[in-house]
């Protein structure tokens, strides 16, 4: 469908007619048909702005406080939402203008209009390729990817399936860094030809455990080409699977709540699975968060022990059989067999790509639960903070802030120190207040009379060390059984938080917050401000100002900056930017930023039938809320992992041709490679034609 333009710009449109959402079959693999079954969150805390009265009366108090914290933060006042007049396109003001067209916030491309295009769409003037696929070579002597004559031993040297987040940390000198990729999930309809999913052979399960994970590869950008190409370098590519040793620290390590018939000590685990977002942290590492690992594991309905049933009940566990049916292969899969091994998954991973002889270690400080991610700031004082979402409707923002400080500089030393930095500290959960009356949050997305949904907020302690703060909890039971913790202290029940990201140039932190369509059905909690719609089919994002700038604080403001869908109904918001400039945008998943600080999206599931894509946004000055989509993924396919360099964007591209009636015996994608081949998941690149900045 062309797109019209208005002197220059285009007109977004939207697909009313197409079907919407997340392909049930990616639902299935992905995460168990989370949303088909009931939300895990059953306890009866209230929303706390319904029950505080005198959150009104302190409004004027809470928007000035907010205005003093980002003038320390940043230097600046709070982000002005000036709008354009509506219906006149915005030319940009003379404080923004740089000549030439080009504004301040760099975002200068035109944005891709909406499509269902099976290929990766760019704005005019930039280029793309192809960084790796899976079953491309990872380790030297892989063999070359033959879809129809796979093994284990191949995938385990080979890159693995849907791959997610993506990182780069340098490598001695400029233009070589060391990707790493998360694998989240192996859809095995689409891996094999005739996969009878109710009786897979010993073998596709093993090369599904191969293909989960995470791959380290060494890539280096040819300045002349502008493409990123990978290396089948010895000292540090790596691939990391479910039967990859981790080491467990923090102090839930040897807890007996993770010890088994394997490891008697609950300190060692083998894998790591459904690994989603994550992040590199100032010292050089990579985290990464175990999401929807409570699908793997069978037979939860054979635990009679009360406790042991609650806890089951509140992380989702399978009753009976899994969808992969892997419990038929290796008991640890059967919690019937097994009881404590699904303890062992669900925290945050982090790998060092410089030291592939290091085993990457699991981080029981930061708690358990459904992590799509951790990001870490070092705070004013110099402690880590790292901010993490539990990917659940209904469910909680966290934070965990470090006992040490951190140590400056590349020394072994530093190095070794900085690494265990997420292993002693206090792990907290979000408590976030609305400020209008709870009459003015109807649920049709009118803003309240203040014109924001914005608020106050607390971080409510859970743990530190081997100390809990949550009565008739343990330390470990904190840790191990985070949710049932949370749940005790009334925390907010959120929208599926999923990447929560600290912004480095402002401090701030911005969490996408993917959707909820159960918010406001029968006996399921209704509107709130921080949540303000029922039925929330396209998410929105919060942004989250800590008090004074300091990251440690216990205290922030909060206001939705963006309240995402079709820009064209009243119940959308775009930080106060005038709408009809804006690109439709539904779902949002993972954030990152650019150089500058503009906040960039990738969506999961776009409920507007479109294609999902790569967005960004400026979050300062008269163009916050101005969102403008960079890029569309194939059909079927989902945006992840988005890297936003000066010259370069990298994206990950999940689950291609993963539409429902399709699979490896009837394709409906053949991204990347055409003709009639299988699609496959890949990194993507995207650069300007001109080598100039991509967003500049």
């Amino acid at each position: 469908m062309p797109a019209p333009t208005d002197q220059g710009r285009h007109l977004l449109p939207l697909f009313p007619n197409h079907p919407v959402g997340r392909a049930a079959v990616t639902c299935r693999y992905r995460c168990g048909n989370a949303c088909a079954h009931e939300a895990p969150n059953t306890s009866d805390n209230s929303y706390f702005g319904d029950v505080v009265g005198e959150v009104v009366r302190r409004r004027g108090l809470l928007k000035a406080g907010a205005v003093l914290a980002v003038a320390g933060a940043s230097g600046v006042g709070l982000a002005g939402t000036a709008a354009a007049a509506p219906g006149k396109p915005d030319l940009g003001g003379a404080d923004f203008d740089l000549g030439g067209g080009r504004r301040r916030d760099g975002l200068n491309f035109t944005p891709v209009a909406p499509n269902t295009e099976d290929r990766v769409v760019t704005p005019e003037g930039y280029d793309q390729s192809v960084v790796i696929r899976w079953g491309d070579p990872v380790l030297p002597g892989a063999p070359k990817f033959d879809f129809d004559r796979q093994s284990a031993a191949a995938q385990a040297r080979q890159f693995g399936f849907n791959n997610d987040f993506c990182g780069l940390v340098p490598l001695d000198g400029r233009d070589r860094w060391l990707m790493v990729s998360n694998h989240e999930y192996t859809t095995e309809e689409f891996m094999f030809r005739g996969y009878d999913a109710a009786n897979p052979t010993r073998e596709q399960a093993e090369i599904a455990w191969a293909a989960h994970g995470m791959s380290v590869v060494l890539v280096e950008r040819d300045r002349r080409s502008g493409k990123l190409q990978p290396k089948l370098d010895r000292r540090y590519n790596r691939r990391v699977t479910l039967t990859s040793e981790f080491r467990v620290t923090g102090p839930a390590a040897g807890s007996d709540l993770l010890k088994t018939s394997a490891d008697r000590t609950g300190t060692r685990v083998l894998g790591t699975m459904n690994n989603c977002a994550g992040g590199v942290t100032p010292w050089g590492t990579v985290l990464s968060g175990e999401e929807n690992f409570n699908q793997y594991f069978a037979n939860g309905s054979t635990v009679t022990d009360p406790a042991q049933q609650k806890r089951i009940a509140r992380y989702g566990m399978s009753s009976g059989a899994t969808t992969r049916k892997w419990e038929r292969f290796d008991k640890r899969f059967d919690i019937a067999q097994e009881p404590n091994e699904p303890h062992r998954f669900g925290w945050v991973v982090e790998i060092d790509p410089h030291d592939p002889d290091a085993p990457p270690v699991k981080h029981t400080a930061l708690g358990r639960f459904k992590h799509e991610g951790a990001n870490v700031i070092i705070a004013q004082d110099g402690r880590a903070v790292a901010y993490m979402g539990d990917d659940e409707r209904f469910d909680y923002l966290y934070k965990f802030v470090s006992d040490e400080k951190y140590k400056p500089g590349n020394s072994k030393h530093a190095r070794e120190h900085n690494k265990k930095l997420l292993d002693k500290g206090t792990l907290y959960v979000a408590r976030l207040t609305g400020d209008s009356p709870v009459a003015e949050i109807d649920g049709s997305g009118k803003l309240p009379s203040d014109g924001e949904f914005d608020g106050a907020g607390e971080w409510i302690r859970l743990a530190a060390g081997n100390r809990s703060f949550v009565p008739g909890f343990t330390a470990e039971e904190v840790y191990v059984f985070t949710r049932l913790a949370a749940d005790a202290v009334s925390p907010t029940k959120m929208d599926r938080p999923e990447d929560v990201e600290p912004n480095p140039r402002n401090r701030r932190i911005y969490a996408a917050l993917t959707n909820n369509t159960d918010r406001g059905k029968t006996g399921k909690e209704g509107p709130t401000e921080p949540n303000p719609r029922p039925g929330n089919k396209h998410g929105h994002v919060l942004e989250i100002e800590e008090r004074r700038g300091d990251n440690t604080a216990l205290s922030f403001s909060w206001k939705l900056l963006l309240v995402c869908g079709d820009p064209n109904t009243a119940d959308t918001y775009f930080g106060g930017y005038d709408k009809t400039q804006v690109s439709p945008i539904s779902c949002p998943d993972n954030v990152a930023f650019d150089s500058r600080g503009n906040l960039w999206i990738s969506t999961d599931g776009n409920a507007l039938g479109s294609n999902d894509g790569l967005f960004a946004v400026p979050v300062e000055g008269k163009y916050r809320g101005r969102v403008k989509q960079f890029l569309t993924v194939p059909r079927g396919a989902e945006t992840c992992g988005p890297v936003v360099d000066d010259e370069f964007v990298l994206v990950s591209v999940q689950h291609p041709g993963e539409v429902d009636g399709a699979n490896a015996d009837n394709p409906v994608s053949h991204w990347p490679d055409g003709g009639t081949s299988q699609p496959r998941p890949s990194v993507v690149a995207v650069w300007k034609k001109d080598r100039g900045r991509v967003c500049g």
